[in-house]
């Protein structure tokens, strides 16, 4: 019988003097309890050729390598699923994607203008302000300011090179096809041009994405919808669910956000009104679809995210309650998504 401080516990093999031995391949011992299958370098007592110690040899390397692999493969799977996750979670945080642009529309793929439409209609052809550029309503309502601070904050956020200015277009205009994002304001007291009709067609159908933000109620909503209708006379505008990847691209949103101006937001704090009129209390974001089921088009109804981008910085109940917790983020996905697809 071995005395019980001769054996092995692990697996009841004979112990030497210098601990516990571990009988492997024959003749080899090892103490330390693992196998040592090149212990023995002198070749005393050593029954392994060298062509086997060598076969071993290549044979524990080829495995090596292989877990080798297979850890690199789990540690940057893990982290690339955690930076995924955390861009949706942090509002701050700098989400890497692939830009790709459209096929028609040429735009730098990695770069963003924030490009602003003039359109023709009586409503929206105002004057020049003498110190902040455009004055009045229509297509110049909250410029520059709105423009100038979102495109600040979307390259904040998103660590996209965006030009700092930003850009006022006619839609009619050559260079339009250049930039891949278009931005109208007060879309319902547009009419457009015959020409303005066929050139947005083209802008649109050719990769381009517009957005229309700052309409509210029912009139309104009627005339933008006659005018779009004129562009497509053969598509229909579709109620984007909340569910839809656009209310998600950055910012992880759990409702649409209804953003009022400021005046109207600080005369309806304590009443929790958020509307500019009785007839738009609800808010709605319409997309249209191209043939292939591109998003190249968003109709933001019954809310005014430029006017949370303009007042950011002046007044804290409307910059926590509306810019930076709905404009910017609205507006923010947006952009991005229309980018990214």
């Amino acid at each position: 019988m071995i005395p019980p401080e001769k054996r092995n516990p692990r697996n009841d093999s004979l112990a030497g003097p210098q601990g516990p031995l571990c009988r492997v391949d024959g003749d080899h011992w090892d103490e330390t309890g693992k196998a040592d299958r090149y212990r023995r370098r002198s070749g005393e007592g050593d029954t392994m050729s060298n062509d086997h110690r060598v076969h071993m040899l290549e044979r524990d390397g080829r495995v090596s390598l292989l877990l080798l692999l297979i850890l690199t493969t789990v540690i940057m799977y893990g982290c690339s699923k955690r930076a995924t996750e955390s861009h949706r979670d942090d509002p701050k945080a700098r989400p890497a994607s692939e830009h790709t642009g459209p096929s028609d529309v040429k735009s730098k793929t990695s770069s963003f203008t924030f490009v602003r439409i003039q359109y023709s209609s009586d409503y929206g052809r105002r004057g020049y302000g003498r110190s902040r550029g455009y004055v009045g309503g229509g297509w110049a309502t909250d410029y520059p300011d709105s423009d100038l601070k979102f495109s600040a904050r979307f390259r904040e956020v998103t660590k996209i090179e965006t030009a700092p200015d930003g850009m006022v277009l006619q839609l009619t205009d050559p260079e339009l096809k250049r930039y891949s994002f278009i931005y109208m304001a007060e879309g319902g007291g547009v009419r457009f041009s015959a020409e303005e009709v066929r050139s947005l067609r083209e802008y649109l159908l050719g990769g381009g994405f517009l957005m229309v933000d700052d309409f509210w109620g029912e009139a309104e909503w009627s005339n933008l919808y006659r005018e779009i209708k004129r562009v497509f006379p053969d598509r229909e505008l579709v109620e984007l669910d909340i569910k839809h990847p656009i209310f998600h691209a950055v910012f992880d949103l759990k409702e649409k956000p209804q953003v009022p101006s400021i005046g109207v937001a600080l005369a309806g704090r304590d009443s929790g009104i958020t509307w500019e009129r009785e007839d738009a209390k609800e808010v709605h974001f319409k997309g249209l679809f191209d043939d292939k089921g591109r998003l190249m088009a968003v109709f933001c109804h019954n809310t005014d995210l430029a006017d949370g981008w303009e007042r950011l910085g002046e007044n804290e109940y409307y910059d926590q309650e509306f810019a930076l917790k709905k404009a910017y983020p609205m507006g923010i996905n947006i952009v991005f998504y229309a980018l990214t697809h």
